[in-house]
């Protein structure tokens, strides 16, 4: 069942009544405040919609998740790794990351980081929930991703890549300060080759609920970032 949100009650409903398939749409409509996606994020449910559609918020049947710290490292990105070429800079530029990961590459036609959606995120990094992690290249913005931190969970959004492994290496960055910051899980959303490559695996809807409950007693750190 498909649930009609009302826009002068924030409220959700809870993730079971989602549909039974993969992707799970829960509910439609609404808006995009900061009131809207900390609730959701914070129920386990995020949205994802065209331009021409009306909001539209999800809560899949299995989650892809990743345990910072536990991230696979292949040897060729050891080797881009180990040559220290790039520079790393967390929440730097966080509307550009954002502009770059909706698009670069073949994302162009691919309009689910929408306007309206660039606007919210950007509105969540200036109070402290949206972090980016950047990678440059002799002072070029060459890769990078973001996403939504809410105690001590991450839950990451999307990433791009200008160059070679230069996505990859902002996901090591990423789950190397998580794991000292002591955050306990990375949200994926949605397994993909890409993600499963890195080491992500799917857990289900419920026992992601369980483990989202757990964490909202965790404070939020609010500030900027700082490898």
């Amino acid at each position: 069942m498909v649930v009609r949100l009302k826009d002068n009650e924030i409220v959700f409903p809870p993730c079971h009544m989602a549909l039974t398939d993969p992707d799970g749409l829960l509910a439609i409509g609404a808006n995009l405040t900061p009131g809207w996606l900390i609730t959701a994020y914070k129920n386990g449910i995020f949205p994802w919609f065209n331009d021409d559609d009306e909001i539209l918020w999800w809560c899949p049947s299995e989650r892809a998740v990743l345990v910072p710290g536990e991230m696979k490292i292949s040897k060729s990105l050891q080797k881009t790794l180990n040559k220290e070429k790039f520079e790393i800079r967390a929440d730097h530029s966080f509307s550009e990351i954002i502009n770059l990961c909706a698009n670069s590459g073949n994302r162009s036609s691919e309009t689910w980081i929408t306007k309206n959606m660039i606007q919210a995120y950007c509105r969540l990094h200036d109070i402290g929930f949206s972090h980016s992690i950047g990678v440059y290249e002799e002072g070029k913005l060459v890769g990078g991703l973001y996403g939504v931190g809410i105690g001590k969970f991450f839950f990451g959004e999307s990433m791009f890549q200008l160059t070679r492994d230069a996505s990859k290496v902002a996901f090591y960055f990423l789950q190397q300060y998580l794991m000292k910051q002591k955050y306990d899980l990375i949200d994926c959303q949605i397994m993909n080759p890409h993600l499963k490559s890195l080491g992500a695996y799917t857990i289900s809807r419920k026992e992601f609920i369980i483990k989202l409950e757990a964490n909202l007693n965790k404070s939020t750190n609010h500030n900027k970032w700082i490898l």
